[in-house]
């Protein structure tokens, strides 16, 4: 059994330990609430444990040759990442991020695009760099990382987090790659997950993906917010947008986060190397040109905001540190397509009460 479906058979398995350990993540702050309501806290924990099923599969493979049928080189791209990147919970090939992606990537490039999809259920920030060692040896275009859930639920410290993202961006940077890192998503959007734990997962959500954006843009990437997009989207409509286990997105759920990075993808592709450029005094009420620990603090309260690098009459930085680029691309649903052949389109689901 490789890594990879050994992880995703007992990631499941996991959940109930990971929302206990979401329980006491910065303990400091838990403590300041009191035993009572830490005892409130454990008790959602256990009753969320209880509610969510163990989903034994793991998620289907994506990888292959997307939009065969256009010519030219084919683009290669990597997805890096935990189980959201993986597309745990998706039914078939075709409705996993990494597959949808590839799929709107060679619509609007008119191109081929071969996928590699190296990420692993379960996996926290600090495991990429198994996962950037293998995509360095695929000398892959585009990179496209979604992580951060796995590093709170693990208690894993924001500082090495992200400290650990910023090395796998900058070496995949270092290496030629494009580089597009979906921030942490909201936690607090996981049904089972009750106030008052709720809103302490959300918060830590938010700060985490602001953290993120900081360390990838001064590292050479570009960032998409995710959280507050879709985690009132995923709250008002969880039986469509989570999957079974109400844990992980459905099919529909990857397809709204996919449609939301497709743009920057594209865009990040289309232009040139290095920071854009810019006029002082390019601003508008969302979009437009902040330092970058203000970007990225808006960034994680704006639905699907991109964040990169900027040039101000030339500098890179202002008084307040590095110049960054505010952005609301126009989005739609990426339609699924076909899957690569040779791929069983499917996984097989099943579950234990």
């Amino acid at each position: 059994m490789s890594e990879r479906t050994a992880l995703g058979a007992t990631a499941a398995q996991r959940r109930g330990r990971d929302l206990a350990k979401l329980a006491v993540y910065g303990g400091g702050a838990l403590g300041a609430l009191g035993l009572a309501t830490v005892g409130v806290l454990l008790g959602q924990v256990e009753a969320a444990r209880r509610t969510i099923p163990i989903a034994q599969a793991p998620p289907p493979r994506s990888d292959g040759l997307y939009g065969g049928r256009f010519g030219g080189e084919p683009v290669h791209m990597a997805m890096l990442g935990d189980s959201s990147a993986a597309g745990f919970g998706a039914l078939r090939a075709r409705q996993t991020p990494a597959a949808l992606i590839a799929t709107g990537l060679s619509r609007r490039l008119e191109r081929p695009v071969r996928l590699h999809s190296l990420a692993v259920v379960g996996a926290t920030s600090g495991m990429l760099v198994h996962q950037v060692e293998e995509a360095l040896e695929l000398r892959p275009d585009l990179a496209v990382i979604l992580i951060g859930a796995n590093d709170i639920t693990h208690r894993a410290g924001q500082a090495a987090s992200v400290r650990h993202l910023a090395d796998s961006v900058r070496r995949l940077r270092e290496a030629g790659a494009t580089v597009v890192v979906g921030t942490c998503p909201d936690l607090g959007a996981v049904q089972p997950i009750r106030p008052p734990l709720r809103w302490l997962a959300r918060s830590w959500s938010r700060q985490l993906a602001a953290a993120q954006t900081v360390a990838v843009v001064e590292a050479g990437g570009r960032t998409v917010s995710l959280g507050e997009l879709l985690g009132p989207t995923f709250s008002a409509q969880p039986h469509r947008l989570f999957a079974r286990d109400r844990f992980h997105p459905s099919a529909e759920g990857y397809a709204l986060a996919a449609s939301v990075l497709l743009p920057t993808v594209v865009a990040a592709l289309r232009s040139p190397a290095g920071p854009q450029r810019v006029e002082a005094g390019a601003r508008t009420a969302v979009d437009g040109v902040r330092s970058l620990p203000q970007a990225a603090v808006e960034a994680a309260r704006h639905a699907g905001t991109e964040v990169s690098g900027v040039r101000v009459d030339g500098r890179d930085r202002g008084p307040a540190g590095r110049w960054a680029q505010l952005r609301r691309r126009m989005w739609e649903v990426v339609r699924q397509g076909e899957a690569p052949a040779g791929l069983a389109d499917r996984a097989n689901v099943v579950e234990q009460a």
